[in-house]
């Protein structure tokens, strides 16, 4: 809808008013007035959304250990929020950037922290009972969730629930050595309020075995033998539609499950070549990054020991089950949101997320589907719908805005923008997100890049690096 005018005071919106009619002159009269010492940020003729959120943004790593850079890559492509699912560089310094970002002392999004299950437990979690207690002890501390990889039935029943007790809210990355015992479903009966990817959802859909039909040498801590497999899992489900599929997808709604797939971040296991090969790798993919990225027997993600037609064929179709899922559950009412797992497997902060959504496009989602997953959705399943999630009296000042309209093509809102040619025949770029507002705060989305490509030339300078593809001297 439009023209109109947001006026925001200090980090609220506090009115939404229609000041005119498309391709007709605004009368000033109809506009809002400007406050003693007010702002105004001219936005004519640009689009306004929600500020997205990434429901799976690990705020780096060892491969990536500049928060500075991963921020600003985020708030660059509009994203003012972000669920940390399992705080991997530690709970207390994950807290004390959520602080700083509420206080808006640095650049970065807003941050909800999900410990991973035992994270900091002096002993081993093996029974029901001190499953509950480190349940209690991380709310203490502080943290917003609860990010699981799966544990024996009894612990991981009693861990959801006492979770859910506290009224904090968890995700699971159903790990392939506990599927068997413990699947999907069982986790939303127990009380998981979000899936991560897709392990332990097609594993709840066997219908003509118990355990999922691996190689007799099988080896989970090999990565080619862990991503390889998993390419070949939904086709053991229940095939789409049938009596077991409907089964376990009508039993996840009745639940009010929250699926976030991550199609991103394995979309190398279907076209290696693509995402290597995506062109922000040489302005804006760190040194360090880059090479934990290439095949690596060590390095969590770096698969591609032998890796080829045959196994992008079955992931192929591997995405062709899991998006029909997918969409099917949005179809019936069901929440998806849009995350993304960056820093692995070739996937850039912020450029994935983009990412994501044309995935979400490719699995037969409406662009206005996609952006509600991104917006919405995303609030909901963190319990922030009375904040943040749409543009409403009331709700926080939190907008990605952009000059070009992203419903026609998602392209534009990838930081290096879209190509288009020119009447004169000049191939240009559009788009990228302009101005990142967050609690009111307004940034400038391109600068945010150029500081981040900073970064990175510095580190480039610093070490001689120069990027090059595997293999390639």
């Amino acid at each position: 809808m439009g023209p109109v005018d947001i006026v925001v005071r200090q980090n609220q919106i506090v009115e939404i008013k229609n000041v005119g009619y498309p391709g007709v002159p605004i009368k000033e009269e109809r506009r809002p007035k400007l406050e003693l010492g007010g702002k105004e940020l001219d936005c004519n003729g640009m689009y306004l959304m929600p500020g997205f959120i990434d429901m799976h943004g690990h705020i780096g790593g060892d491969q990536a250990p500049v928060a500075e850079y991963v921020f600003k890559l985020w708030m660059a492509h509009g994203i003012t929020t972000i669920r940390d699912p399992s705080a991997g560089n530690g709970l207390d310094w994950v807290l004390d950037q959520k602080a700083k970002s509420e206080k808006n002392l640095i650049t970065a999004p807003r941050i909800k922290a999900y410990t991973s299950f035992g994270q900091g437990s002096k002993t081993p979690i093996s029974t029901p009972e001190t499953a509950r207690a480190w349940v209690n002890e991380n709310k203490l501390k502080g943290a917003d969730g609860i990010k699981f990889f799966g544990a024996a039935p009894e612990i991981m029943d009693a861990a959801l629930r006492e979770n859910k007790k506290l009224g904090l809210r968890s995700a699971c990355h159903h790990a392939q050595m506990d599927v068997a015992r413990w699947n999907v479903v069982k986790s939303a009966e127990a009380g998981l309020t979000s899936m991560e990817h897709w392990y332990g959802l097609p594993e709840s859909m066997l219908d003509n075995k118990t355990i999922q039909d691996y190689p007799l040498d099988y080896n989970y801590s090999n990565e080619q033998h862990r991503f390889e497999e998993a390419g070949k899992l939904w086709k053991q489900a229940a095939a789409p539609y049938s009596e077991k599929w409907n089964k376990v997808m009508n039993h996840l709604l009745e639940l009010d499950f929250t699926l976030d797939p991550t199609f991103n971040i394995y979309e190398a296991s279907r076209d290696l070549q693509r995402a290597r090969r995506q062109e922000w790798h040489e302005t804006y993919t760190l040194p360090k990054l880059w090479e934990f990225y290439q095949p690596n027997r060590v390095s969590h993600g770096s698969y591609w020991f032998n890796w080829g037609t045959e196994q992008e064929i079955e992931w192929k179709e591997n995405y062709r089950l899991w998006m029909t899922f997918v969409n099917e559950y949005k179809n019936r009412g069901g929440r998806v949101t849009v995350g993304t797992d960056s820093g692995f497997i070739f996937e850039l902060y912020g450029f994935s997320y983009v990412r994501e959504m044309e995935l979400l496009r490719e699995a037969g989602f409406h662009p206005l589907e996609i952006i509600r997953s991104a917006t919405l959705y995303g609030a909901q399943a963190l319990g922030m719908e009375k904040e943040i999630g749409s543009v409403e009296i009331g709700k926080l000042a939190d907008f990605a805005i952009i000059d070009q309209n992203p419903l026609e093509n998602l392209q534009v809102l990838y930081g290096v923008g879209a190509i288009k040619l020119t009447d004169d025949n000049k191939a240009v770029r559009v788009g990228g997100v302009k101005y990142t507002i967050k609690d009111g705060i307004i940034y400038d989305a391109k600068k945010l890049l150029a500081d981040v490509k900073g970064i990175v030339d510095a580190e480039k300078k610093k070490t001689g690096f120069v990027l090059k593809q595997p293999g390639m001297e």
